[in-house]
């Protein structure tokens, strides 16, 4: 996988995203240039700009946007490309921006690490080494924050770089943390039922905390580096509430909250 910022020979294949600059509009449709394709020219017939008909093309695009697309047809031997907006669903969009972004910043780590080396060494060396281990650059970079020397040991570049690499990421690269949350319903009857209540939810998890949202609602939330471990605690944690309330009589109620 490529980072931001280097071109690419040849062409996109079909249904691949693509950023395109808006160059020439014309009734019919839009001439745009693709920057990851070291600007290649792409038609974006006005038929993909919308789902409904277009009275007036320069109400959707004009000249110098620029627009996640989607290629939907590839001329080989005439080297055209035929691209779409209205076939980008919002996911795809907002995935194809966040992996801009990530490729960006990827690239100036990479360039911060070579730099605090002291390295005579270029990215255009370095990169495709560490394509061939991790893929794209930015994974390298967030392994490397995680396992250390492990992420980088079978790539074939200087151990200074390495150490560089590794420091750049711990200091740059966050883990990711993901949020689950839901609501439970408790109420616990008798004149101990307030104390049943307390002790019931008394939960000593880390990462897990409870909240009052007004009897008999209360919310609870977690907090967790993956999500399907994070949803396993979660309803590990749930399970022993139900259990308690359960063995107090009490009754008990869970939804999860909806994203």
């Amino acid at each position: 996988m490529r980072f931001w910022g280097e071109i690419l020979a040849g062409l996109p294949d079909n249904n691949e995203l693509v950023i395109g600059v808006i160059r020439k509009i014309m009734p019919y449709g839009a001439f745009c240039v693709l920057p990851e394709y070291n600007n290649l020219e792409a038609f974006l017939h006005v038929s993909e700009i919308a789902p409904r008909w277009i009275k007036n093309i320069h109400e959707f695009v004009s000249e110098g946007q620029r627009h996640v697309l989607k290629v939907h047809h590839v001329d080989l031997e005439k080297k055209q490309v035929d691209v779409s907006i209205k076939r980008v669903t919002e996911s795809e969009k907002k995935q194809k921006l966040e992996l801009m972004k990530s490729e960006k910043r990827a690239a100036k780590l990479l360039e911060v690490s070579i730099k605090a080396s002291g390295l005579q060494v270029k990215e255009s060396e370095v990169l495709p080494k560490i394509e061939a281990v991790h893929g794209d650059l930015f994974s390298c970079f967030q392994v490397a924050a995680e396992q250390g020397e492990d992420a980088l040991k079978i790539i074939d570049i200087p151990q200074k770089l390495k150490e560089q690499i590794i420091e750049v990421a711990r200091k740059n690269i966050k883990k990711p943390v993901v949020h689950i949350s839901g609501v439970m319903s408790l109420t616990c009857y008798g004149v101990n039922g307030v104390d049943s209540v307390k002790k019931i939810l008394s939960v000593k998890e880390k990462d897990v905390s409870i909240f009052y949202m007004g009897a008999p609602k209360y919310g609870i939330s977690l907090t967790s580096e993956d999500y399907k471990k994070g949803e396993k605690k979660l309803n590990q944690v749930v399970e022993h509430i139900k259990d308690l309330a359960m063995k107090n009589n009490c009754t008990f109620m869970f939804e999860r909250e909806k994203s």
